[in-house]
């Protein structure tokens, strides 16, 4: 890692940049984080970031995505 470390969301914000994409409001990163805690007590740990990543091949927004987790 070069220079100081970056918070939470200067880091998602930088990564966006790199994307071309802008980055998550506020509401977005807590309806991930909520389906990543589902995806996480539900299974083991590693289910979280990849149910992350499954509602966005699906296109689905965080809100649905969470409602089908809170149902698996």
């Amino acid at each position: 890692m070069n220079g100081p470390q970056r918070t939470d969301t200067e880091w998602i914000a930088a990564f966006a940049g790199r994307l071309g994409i802008d980055p998550p409001d506020e509401t977005i990163i807590a309806e991930l984080l909520d389906l990543a805690g589902v995806a996480a007590h539900a299974s083991q740990r590693t289910a979280a970031p990849i149910a992350c990543w499954l509602i966005g091949r699906a296109g689905l927004t965080p809100t649905d995505g969470l409602k089908l987790a809170r149902e698996v």
